[in-house]
């Protein structure tokens, strides 16, 4: 017997690598199972399409840990997409594991709960090109930018230099790199120009420790022509060095595809009757060069360097060394070659997988005589400080409030979110200097909407955002967002009314109307069952027929109390009176338990619970002013006309007691961080019904790890919010409602098949038992009613031989 196991996928199924990647996952497992069918556990996959987009992820991963209880992730298929789902992950205890998601920025999340199963496509996260500006530094610069791309390595910056570039003219291209965040930088350019630039680099001090500069194979491979003095600015370079064996090969394949071009004709075709004696007139054509050019298009061997093969007239990769620069030298690092990636030796007998990890380097010595691997990137110490934008809002100071002193001039912003971002800042391990702008005109109203203060940060207005932003998909766009370091999301918030507990029918309110009518259906049809099984062996079944039915409905509503005093003889009867009084039970016990709580504990009813019953009835409804809740309002097709918006909690608050037919709303709709602080100041008066690039986001995400899961998170949150526990220990509470038929239908299902069931039974009974006494008196001309109704005389009489009339005297035997 096997185990399932539920395991969530997360991919795009509308690209080709999350298509391939589900085929694969499945045959993985199916290739697994087939060859290990002793284990006990079967992975159980619930896929999930991603449909290319951030949010659609997380809702995915949200979905597959809440409501399938997942006990791994295996995806997203983007980087993008994983830094949202590694917090959950983290935050469920469950597993994620990435195949595809290359960024090396994943990493530094430091969640033990995400696996990358794949290699970090990239030791750095930002890249500029440093490149001559000439056709052989603009040719290779289009691809080089593509390949970066390709393994998630942004290209912030070009930085060209002039062929004739005077020394103060790259210094002055140096001095602005260094105002940047980025400290990896690719030369591409001659050796003469390379060795001025390393010279003024070393100069400047952009040669020290935390820099990775890398030479493309042109200045590489001259690096032994240059002066010492050169060579000592060069400490700690990398590069790459076509390995120096192509020559060889080239002269092997052609050699290869001359003979396979064949000798039958060497010679060259010249144009006659010209008058133009030029020498490029004269020139002849090669009769076998078609065959010559084919047949070197076709030559495919393992050469000295690797594969050699010409594609298009191109070399394909080949063989590279990395080489590292120190001392007066330089020292071999690694291989590279297209089919095995990175190894140490070119004979290594290890080359069956392509490989890019980092075992397989040498040693390298970086800039500063570091051993230690440059991060790729520092806040710059010369630059100005980090510029921080703020909202200015009319109400909700809670999360942000700008205060303007007209005396001294100076601006002070406080509030849970700024509190939250210094914290956050003071737990990064290095320094960094920032400053609070408000987001606001020169008179100092706000300067526009939440979406207008994130594009900003797009336009480079603002470094980053210090605020409560909500992360929604189209601002995903624009920004990269830190993990949030709050709940999310869109509530409604409704007025809440007490019940009137002195209410003179509230003993009806524990049970709906169709529970109550359906019990007293059965309290008859179980009296009337008891009669039929009775009727014929016990005296106090029997007699007129105002006797009759007033006893059997005694004995059946008598249940709800155990108050009966009537013996019963059947054991049909006594059946079905054993299920009938389980039934009553429950039920009693139910009812009592509610009218309790009903007549003990406040009750709290939302006045509205629909969405579409505002819509229906054209209620106003409320939204914050500028908020981005408003689309969601729209998309529910409310009329824009009923909608009303408010600036500050007090404005709220004063919407939604007037009501929507006094001025009011109905009902309010915001986000969850603003309902916490409504509901903390009137907890008892309404309740919720329902709810690009910068390396310095990984970071500050990390960051906000560490402060959400600290002290100092809980003590920000009461400064702001207040203490919750006042409005969690009350006694005020929002009702349930009453106890309907979904809740005991089964029951009563019960009840009634053990009811049909003894009816059969004692109607068959009868039947054989009476069947001559019905079969005497059968006249073919009589009616089928009268045939009834002399079989319901016959039922009407004592059964004298019941164990109740056997001894009894014969005048009484019949009545």
């Amino acid at each position: 017997m096997t185990i399932s196991v539920n395991v969530g996928v997360i991919l795009d199924f509308d690209t080709w690598t999350g298509k391939m990647g589900l085929s694969c996952i499945n045959m993985a497992l199916a290739d697994f199972y087939a060859s290990n069918s002793y284990y006990k556990t079967r992975l159980l996959l619930s896929s999930r399409d991603a449909k290319s987009d951030v949010v659609e992820a997380a809702a995915a991963a949200i979905d597959l840990i809440k409501n399938v209880e997942v006990q791994a992730i295996i995806g997203p298929e983007s980087s993008m997409q994983a830094k949202f789902i590694i917090n959950l992950g983290e935050k469920a205890q469950v597993p994620i594991v990435a195949f595809s998601a290359t960024s090396p920025s994943l990493t530094s999340l430091q969640s033990l709960y995400f696996f990358q199963a794949s290699q970090n496509s990239s030791s750095q996260r930002e890249v500029v090109p440093i490149y001559i500006d000439n056709e052989y530094g603009q040719g290779m610069i289009p691809f080089l930018i593509d390949a970066l791309q390709e393994v998630d390595a942004r290209v912030p910056y070009r930085s060209v230099i002039p062929p004739l570039a005077l020394d103060d003219q790259i210094g002055e291209e140096l001095y602005k790199l260094m105002t940047m965040q980025t400290r990896v930088f690719i030369m591409h350019m001659p050796i003469d120009l390379g060795s001025r630039l390393f010279t003024k680099a070393k100069e400047i001090g952009m040669m020290s420790e935390g820099y990775v500069w890398i030479m493309t194979s042109r200045m590489t491979n001259s690096i032994r022509s240059i002066e010492s003095s050169v060579h000592d600015s060069m400490q700690g370079v990398l590069g790459l060095k076509t390995y120096g064996l192509w020559a060889y090969d080239a002269a092997s394949a052609l050699a290869r595809a001359v003979e396979k071009a064949g000798t039958t004709n060497f010679g060259f075709e010249y144009t006659t009757g010209s008058s133009n004696l030029t020498d490029l007139a004269t020139m002849g054509v090669s009769l076998n060069g078609p065959k010559l050019r084919q047949a070197l298009s076709d030559t495919r061997f393992t050469g000295l360097a690797g594969e050699f093969s010409l594609q298009n007239g191109q070399l394909q990769s080949s063989t590279f060394q990395i080489i590292n620069v120190n001392d007066n030298g330089e020292r071999g690092v690694a291989f590279w070659t297209p089919e095995n990636g990175l190894i140490r030796e070119l004979n290594s007998t290890n080359t069956s997988t392509y490989s890019t990890s980092r075992r397989n380097l040498g040693p390298i010595i970086w800039p500063g005589d570091s051993s230690s691997i440059p991060k790729g990137w520092e806040i710059p110490t010369n630059r100005k400080k980090l510029r921080v934008g703020v909202p200015v809002n009319d109400g909700f100071f809670e999360f942000v409030k700008v205060e303007h002193d007209a005396s001294t001039n100076t601006t002070k912003v406080t509030g849970y979110s700024i509190d939250i971002f210094k914290a956050v800042i003071k737990a990064l391990p290095y320094n960094v200097d920032y400053e609070l702008i408000p987001f606001a005109k020169p008179n100092g109203e706000s300067a526009g909407t939440y979406d207008d203060m994130v594009y900003q940060v797009y336009l480079g207005n603002f470094d980053a955002l210090a605020a409560d932003t909500t992360i929604i998909a189209n601002r995903s766009k624009y920004v990269d967002f830190t993990l949030p370091y709050i709940e999310s999301g869109v509530t409604m918030v409704v007025p809440i009314k007490d019940n009137d507990r002195k209410n003179a029918w509230v003993f009806l309110k524990p049970l709906t109307w169709d529970l109550w009518i359906t019990s007293g259906i059965f309290f008859v049809f179980i009296g009337f069952v008891v009669w039929v099984l009775e009727h014929r062996i016990n005296e106090e079944f029997r007699g007129p027929p105002s006797h009759e039915i007033g006893t059997s409905l005694w004995y059946s509503f008598s249940t709800m109390v155990f108050a009966k005093k009537e013996t019963l003889f059947s054991n049909l009867a006594r059946f079905v009176v054993i299920i009938w009084v389980f039934v009553v039970l429950i039920l009693t016990q139910s009812y009592t338990a509610s009218l309790t709580s009903l007549l003990t504990v406040q009750q709290l009813q939302p006045t509205v619970t629909d969405v579409n019953q505002l819509i229906k009835n054209g209620e106003y409804v409320g939204y914050p002013q500028g908020s981005f809740v408003l689309g969601i309002l729209e998309e529910m097709n409310f009329d824009p006309a009923k909608l009303r918006t408010y600036k500050s909690i007090e404005e709220w608050d004063e919407l939604l007691s007037k009501g929507s037919a006094n001025g009011g709303i109905a009902a309010a709709f915001d986000d969850v961080p603003c309902t916490k602080i409504l509901l903390s100041q009137h907890c008892s008066k309404y309740a919720m019904v329902f709810p690009k690039g910068s390396p310095f986001v990984s970071d500050v995400s990390w960051a906000v790890l560490n402060v959400t899961k600290g002290e100092k998170m809980n003590e920000i949150e009461k400064a702001y919010f207040g203490d919750h526990s006042s409005c969690s220990s009350s006694n005020t509470q929002v009702s349930s409602g009453s106890l309907s038929l979904e809740s005991f239908w089964g029951l009563f299902l019960i009840a009634g098949v053990a009811s049909l069931s003894a009816l059969i039974i004692s109607f068959a009974m009868f039947l054989y038992k009476e069947r001559r006494q019905i079969w005497i008196s059968f006249d073919s001309k009589n009616s089928i009613w009268r045939r009834i109704c002399h079989a319901l005389r016959i039922f009407d009489n004592k059964d004298l031989s019941s164990n109740t009339f056997r001894n009894k005297p014969l005048k009484d035997s019949v009545q």
